[in-house]
This record gives structure tokens, sequence and C-alpha cells, in this order.
């Protein structure tokens, strides 16, 4: 198929699900998760890799749904801390590839996570004071395998990120690290505020990465222990997170655009780092 024939079908999908939120759903998924072993539908393989302890993302289960294996399903998923989401028929029809979800899809990761602890150990062994990156919201695939690709290439020793809004590590994630996601640890935490307090007590400064930040990035102390917290292009860092940083840092911008995309302001903030290191 010719770029020109493609383009032209793909205006035509993009024009077909305007009004409709149905097809915007199915669209959203065949495009932004084109492999879908991230997903697992139907009861018993989801109850399965609950029970196996399989690495989860989250669960969708269908609004009204509390018969049978289902409400297990569920039950297991709490003990667990797993998340679970109820969501409309219609979305799920729109996220299966099967049409058999009965009810039910799991977001498996695409890697297994580490603990905190994992993320020091390889500091440590490097002989290197911690360098980490903190992710607060950011829902976009790209965006976070794109942060992973330039912390592999920028000497970060793991990467942090929450249970709850915030995507994990699925095949999409994978596609954009180019590869990268296999080298750098990812550490998934219930709380990331009370994370922050756990780090900050092991001597770790907290710099969150905020377009009103106190301080301008390149006259900022990066150097020693640090966590950097990088935060949604349009939310930017949650306000409990933002309280709980030592310091605010801001990337200047001398253009009419007032904020980078996500990955490429964590690109910046996380050279800096490194260029600090090499200079000390």
């Amino acid at each position: 198929m010719t770029k020109q024939k493609k383009d032209k079908q793909l205006n035509r999908k993009q024009r077909d699900f305007l009004g409709d939120p149905i097809k915007k759903e199915k669209y959203a998924a065949e495009n932004y998760a084109d492999h879908m072993e991230d997903r697992l539908e139907g009861r018993n393989p989801v109850m399965e890799a609950i029970k196996a302890g399989r690495e989860i993302d989250k669960i969708l289960v269908q609004k009204g749904e509390r018969e049978g294996s289902i409400v297990r399903i569920i039950s297991l998923a709490k003990e667990k801390g797993i998340v679970v989401q109820e969501v409309e028929k219609q979305k799920l029809d729109a996220l299966s590839s099967t049409r058999a979800h009965q009810g039910v899809i799991a977001f498996v990761a695409m890697h297994k996570y580490v603990e905190i602890e994992d993320i020091l150990e390889r500091a440590k062994e490097k002989g290197e004071p911690p360098f980490i990156i903190l992710i607060d919201e950011i829902t976009d695939p790209h965006n976070l395998g794109s942060i992973i690709r330039t912390a592999n290439a920028a000497g970060v020793h793991g990467i942090i990120i929450p249970k709850r809004r915030t995507v994990g590590l699925t095949a999409a994630v994978a596609k954009a690290s180019a590869g990268a996601i296999e080298y750098m640890p990812v550490a998934k935490v219930t709380n990331l505020s009370q994370t922050i307090d756990k780090l900050k007590e092991r001597g770790i400064w907290i710099a969150g990465v905020d377009m009103n930040g106190e301080q301008d990035l390149y006259h900022a102390d990066l150097k020693g222990s640090i966590g950097l917290v990088i935060g949604s292009e349009g939310e930017g860092i949650s306000r409990l997170v933002k309280e709980k940083s030592d310091f605010l840092v801001r990337i200047p911008m001398k253009g009419e655009i007032s904020s980078l995309n996500a990955s490429v302001a964590a690109a910046v903030v996380m050279y800096e780092v490194f260029k600090q290191r090499m200079d000390s």
C-alpha cells in the first residue's frame, strides 16, 4: 500500500469517529496499542494471571457485572493492590480483540517491575549517588517510552511510577523506548507522595520540573543524590507532589510557546543533571 493511500484511509477513519465515542475508542485502541499482547481478556485468563502473581497494571470490568467469577476477580485484585475500574460495555467492546472479553480486560505489564531498593542498590553498585526519575500523571505511552529511552542514555538508575493516573509498562511503551525498557528498572508504587518522603529520608533531594519553578534549571544545584519529578504536559505535577518537592526548577524559554512535550522537558532536565555530574 502506498503512503498516499494509507494516509487517505487514516483520514477517512478520523472522519468516521468524530461524532461517535465508541468508534473513537476503537480507533485509539487500534492506533496507540497496536500490540495486543499487553492485554488479557476473559474471566479465566484474568483470574489465573492474578493467582499466578502476574504483573497487572489495571483491570477493567463491565459496569453492573457482579455475578459469578467476576466478584472473585475484583476481590483478588483488591487484595493484591491492583487498580480496578468499572467501565461501560462499549469501551470493553472497543478495546477487545477477541470479542469474548466476558466483561473483563486486564492490562498486564510487558516487563517486571522492581522495588525501590533495587534502584538504590543499582546506584550503590555503580558507586554513584542515586539519580531517579519520578513520573506523575503521564498517561501517553509514547511519552513514557521516550523518557525511559533518554533516562538510559543519561545514566538514570531507575524510574518510579504510581499505580494510578499513569500509564504502565505496556507494549506501546516498550516500543517507544526503542529497547531501553530492557535495561531501565521501573518501580511501581501505590502513593507517590509517601514514596517521596521515603526517598528524602534516604538523603535524596527531590526536584520538581515545573514551568513556574522558583529556580532556573541552569542555575540550580542538581548534583548529588537527586530525584526529578516529571508531570504531564497539560496538568504538570500534581499539587501534593509539588508541595512535597524540595524545590522546583523551570526550563527557561524564549519563544511564544509556554510549555514543552513532557518527554522533551524530561530530556532537557536529565541532561543538565548529567552535565553537572560530569563537571563535578
